[in-house]
């Protein structure tokens, strides 16, 4: 069962999804089979990571993305994939990486649960 968002974050959710691309889980694992060139970047929390994450993703949290990303990604230009639990925090990490001057970022609505459900492979430690 999905989790009940409160609604003053859902209003911030929102917003950010006004001004963000989005796609789904099945493009996102369509460019993922095609061999596309592009950043996969969980930005769930650590303990969410380490349980399990998408091939190819890279870890930076909604907490720490915005101060480290400029190191990892100094590309502005550089296309990029972001995805959390269901696609919430994704959106409000993209909105803010294209207030930061990127300009190819995409969140992935549904997140790793939509991945979960349609059965696509996960990365397990």
């Amino acid at each position: 069962m999905a989790h009940q968002h409160p609604p003053r974050f859902l209003r911030i959710v929102d917003d950010a999804r006004k001004r963000v691309r989005e796609t789904t889980v099945d493009e996102v694992k369509s460019k993922l089979d095609k061999g596309d060139k592009f950043l996969l970047i969980d930005v769930r929390e650590d303990s969410e990571y380490a349980k399990d994450h998408l091939p190819g993703a890279i870890h930076l949290g909604k907490g720490i993305i915005e101060r480290d990303i400029e190191e990892r990604v100094p590309d502005l230009d550089t296309p990029m994939i972001l995805y959390c639990g269901g696609g919430f925090r994704s959106a409000l990490a993209a909105d803010n990486l294209q207030k930061m001057g990127y300009t190819q970022v995409i969140s992935m609505d549904g997140g790793i649960r939509g991945w979960r459900e349609k059965g696509f492979p996960l990365i397990k430690p």
